[in-house]
């Protein structure tokens, strides 16, 4: 299972059967995704105290585009690596969609775990 959280609006408007593109997949030509224990760190950098987020989880496997792990800082070989998806995310590889809410601090952690998962 990898994860994306973003912006509600964002996903509520994708159309049905249709495909998510995050901007990134246009800036960089890959659509940033975590693991369930690293999505708090962007989470954390990039939209610290938003209460508009949205979790996506996504298999994988239901991908017709390439995924690869590469490192969060390039040229770090020490740092977190993440999955990058290189297209746009059907909504049929979306397996859930969860509310993504910073902590009384502001900040994120790391989801709970799908039940069964």
């Amino acid at each position: 299972m990898i994860l994306h959280f973003c912006p509600a609006r964002d996903w509520e408007a994708v159309p049905d059967g249709g495909s998510y593109r995050a901007a990134s997949l246009d800036e960089v030509g890959f659509i940033h995704c975590s693991d369930p224990g690293t999505v708090h760190l962007p989470a954390n950098t990039l939209a610290s105290g938003r209460k508009d987020l949205l979790l996506l989880r996504i298999d994988p496997e239901l991908l017709t585009v390439p995924v690869r792990w590469e490192p969060g800082e390039p040229g770090d070989d020490n740092g977190v690596w993440f999955p990058h998806v290189y297209g746009p995310i059907p909504v049929s590889a979306v397996v859930a969609v969860e509310p993504y809410l910073p902590g009384p601090d502001g900040r994120f952690r790391p989801p709970p775990a799908m039940p069964g998962g």
